[in-house]
């Protein structure tokens, strides 16, 4: 019994060291708990107490794009483009729009957004006039009439100019005698005694009046009759009004009182019109318009509804995927993924950021990058488990938390870098996309290395669990890595064959760039795009015919949708586009325009240039941030990977005539993000084998990388393939192509991270050395390092034997 008493005396002091630790553990699992409870608590209330604020593409109305020009007298600059914000707010605001949104955006543009308006024509009207009122003198006739005939309203001498009065004669005009900075108000007034009809009426103020009473006064100096006895009240270089002074103002007397009647054949829309431009004030500079949108309310419902239902189907598809593969560990990242989509809804409340459609996609996709984070967890966990002789699940899922950590960052810093780009430099829905695309993407670190970190460890440590650790789903290797250990394959022992077929997939795909050409979309070209919807469907050839036969032989009509039809032309004026919806009512029945876009020519060469500027950064930042995080040979490697995949999507589109639009470029640039993160995570791992096998050669470091990173790889992209597929199928006929181009970018890329990004590695490597990569060596059942076992070391004859050029 003596001889027991050592060991009973040693095991409190064991138990004694493991307190500390297990306190600490216990403490900060309390602290995520915590702050997970306090995320999804300011999450609940923010989502119950604040809306998020929909697109005019989800809720239908009109988006109107200005900008400002300069004259000979005012700089259309920052200041010169907030008066004008402010002159157009008065404007809409006595239209009764409700919710409208005017915001100045860059130096001289202001969207306008008009939710619920459908006919954006009025709406177009009232804002672009300048609304530049003045009130002239009549100098008399026009000697040459031809001149306001053909628009010649230039000063002629000492400020004069020439317009056609309301009958159509031309009147010289003397330099204006008062301007809308003189009005003070005006009111559209209906005269039932006097029988005169609708007239505005036009209060001037102090100085105003005076000057109102000089010129008044100067005309009543004429006889009756006489052209001279006239004042021209002008309108945008219009002449709205031009009356009489009466007979019985006195020469040099005037109109006095203040205030005076424009009088004319005006209806009582056309009136309050009128009166609405005079008193909202003039424009400080002129406008343009350079784009507008209007999106029918049905499109918008029907947007809604398919993007919800991609993104029930999706995250179902995808939930029920990583709990086949990772069972409970899966089931509890499931409830992490419901998380998120409550934080990034709460947080697009929050910061007030507006839900477009693509933003809506933006939402979706980042189920698939939350996915992708607990998948690197619950790989990295694995391999922790399988490495210890007495595994336990908490101690392995903290160390795969640990070392899956530097991965996740990166790899999601390298998504933020696209999102901010789109944020950026687009414009309209497409900055909304990278609005919601960096939001879900901070959530779903949020729900992975939080949430899902609570939900894990607190169920590892239940004692049910402890008993029986195959329910957890990280205890065993999982199908692909126990194939991969067996076979053991050298997938880098030939590099250079693997770079000569991603070059074949290059040219052919590249080729359909020169052979088709690109399809570029009316943002990248300018124009309008009609979409209408039709009683019965219409054929687009005959449609083509019938346009052509209207005078518009260079329309382009395509079906879209559910027998919709899509008509894009140069750019038309309101006339014309009236021209073109009643030739395809007359093909269709009873029509409905569901869509219309207007994009000027000298916006769709800005968005071009734009989106090239876009590429090039998105490239630029993500070989600097790879080659700051890791080294240069590696940023190399896989901003070589990236150029590859962007010019065999560009390609694949080419080949398929998909449109080249900015929704594509917000796919583009995602695919660049979200692409990367392969090459990211598999030189991740190079890196870390890089610390422990300093004399492993770096092919076989490279091959070992991407075997032990390649069920991670298999994992993800079978959770992004099946959230884009249930986009692709499900939601709005605009988003289709935009899924197509993110299932491509994903397959290629996951394609390219391995077989392009690794052998550019590995060939630049060799060159940097001096020597060629090891051809010898390896093959199945040959190597240094297992997948799964990281810390195991090379025999050095086997090393030796493989350096052997």
């Amino acid at each position: 019994m003596k001889r027991s008493r050592p060991p009973s005396r040693t095991r409190p002091s064991a138990r004694t060291g493991s307190r500390p630790r297990s306190r600490s553990r216990s403490r900060s699992l309390n602290v995520r708990a915590l702050v997970a409870l306090a995320v999804m608590a300011a999450s609940v209330a923010i989502a119950l107490t604040m809306p998020v604020r929909l697109g005019l593409d989800l809720r239908g109305g009109t988006q109107i794009v200005l900008e400002t020009k300069s004259t000979d007298t005012t700089q259309a600059d920052r200041e010169a483009t907030d008066r004008t914000v402010e002159v157009l707010r008065g404007r809409i605001d006595a239209l009764g729009v409700a919710e409208p949104t005017i915001v100045r955006s860059g130096e001289n543009r202001v969207v306008v957004e008009l939710p619920g308006v459908q006919d954006p024509k009025q709406a177009a009207d009232v804002l672009g006039r300048t609304a530049q009122l003045t009130v002239h003198s009549v100098l008399g006739p026009a000697e040459n009439p031809a001149d306001a005939a053909e628009g010649k309203t230039e000063a002629a001498k000492d400020g004069e100019r020439v317009l056609p009065d309301e009958s159509g004669q031309s009147l010289r005009l003397k330099d204006a005698t008062l301007t809308g900075q003189d009005v003070k108000g005006a009111d559209a007034r209906f005269d039932q005694q006097g029988g005169a009809g609708w007239h505005v009426t036009v209060d001037f103020k102090d100085s105003g009046s005076d000057r109102w009473a000089q010129v008044t006064g100067e005309a009543a100096c004429n006889p009756a009759g006489d052209p001279k006895r006239r004042v021209a009240i002008v309108l945008d270089n219009k002449i709205i009004s031009s009356p009489q002074v009466d007979p019985s103002v006195a020469c040099g007397a005037g109109i006095t009182g203040g205030s005076t009647q424009i009088t004319g054949s005006f209806d009582d829309a056309e009136a309050r019109e009128l009166a609405l431009l005079v008193k909202g004030g003039a424009l400080p500079v002129p406008v343009e318009t350079i784009e507008q949108r209007t999106i029918g309310a049905t499109l918008g419902d029907e947007a809604i509804n398919a993007g919800a239902w991609a993104a029930v189907i999706g995250t179902a598809l995808t939930a029920l995927f990583i709990i086949v593969v990772y069972r409970l560990m899966g089931a509890l990242a499931t409830v992490a993924l419901l998380c998120y989509g409550l934080i990034s809804y709460a947080a697009l409340a929050a910061v007030g950021a507006t839900l477009t459609l693509p933003g809506l996609a933006g939402f979706v996709l980042a189920i698939g990058m939350a996915v992708d984070a607990n998948v690197l967890v619950f790989e990295r966990a694995r391999e922790e488990q399988a490495a210890r002789t007495r595994p336990s699940t908490r101690s392995a899922l903290t160390a795969g938390f640990r070392s899956a950590f530097s991965a996740i960052a990166d790899s999601n810093i390298t998504t933020l870098i696209a999102a901010a780009l789109l944020f950026f430099l687009a414009s309209g829905p497409v900055k909304g996309f990278g609005v919601t695309l960096g939001i879900g993407v901070l959530a779903s670190m949020v729900s992975a290395l939080v949430i899902t970190r609570v939900l894990a460890e607190f169920a590892a440590s239940r004692p049910a669990v402890f008993r029986r650790p195959r329910i957890t789903g990280i205890s065993s290797t999982g199908p692909v890595r126990d194939a991969l250990l067996r076979r053991n394959p050298f997938l880098m022992r030939r590099p250079r064959r693997w770079l000569a077929a991603s070059l074949v997939v290059l040219v052919v795909a590249g080729s359909g760039i020169l052979v088709r050409g690109l399809n570029f979309g009316i943002e990248f070209t300018g124009g309008r795009l009609i979409e209408y919807s039709t009683a019965t469907q219409v054929d687009p050839e005959r449609a083509r015919d019938a346009l052509a036969d209207a005078g518009f032989p260079r329309a382009v009509v395509q079906s879209s949708g559910d027998g919709d039809l899509t008509v894009r032309t140069e750019e038309l004026t309101d006339a014309e586009a009236a021209t073109v919806t009643k030739a395809v009512a007359e093909l269709g029945g009873e029509t409905e325009k569901v869509r219309d876009e207007l994009i000027g020519p000298s916006l769709g060469e800005e968005l071009r240039r734009d989106a090239l500027i876009a590429l090039g950064l998105a490239l630029a930042a993500q070989l600097a941030y790879l080659a700051a995080r890791f080294r240069l040979l590696f940023g190399t490697a896989a901003v070589g990977a990236l150029a590859h995949d962007v010019v065999i999507l560009v390609g694949v589109f080419a080949w398929l005539g998909k449109p080249i639009d900015g929704v594509f470029l917000a796919a583009l640039l995602t695919v660049i993000g979200y692409s990367v993160n392969d090459s990211v995570v598999l030189f991740d791992r190079v890196r870390e084998l890089l610390g422990k096998e300093r004399k492993t050669p770096f092919d076989r470091l490279t091959n070992d990388a991407i075997l032990q990173t390649l069920p991670r790889t298999v994992n993800t992209g079978m959770g992004a393939v099946l959230i884009l597929a249930s986009l692709a199928v499900l939601a709005d006929d605009s988003l289709t192509d935009f899924a197509l181009a993110l299932l491509i970018g994903v397959v290629v890329g996951t394609y390219s991270s391995v077989f392009t990004a690794s052998p550019l590695a590995v060939e630049l490597h060799g060159r940097d050395a001096g020597t060629r990569p090891a051809r010898r060596g390896g093959g199945k059942g040959r190597g240094t390092a297992r997948p799964g076992k990281p810390d195991r070391q090379t025999p050095a004859s086997r090393t030796e034997r493989q350096e052997v050029p």
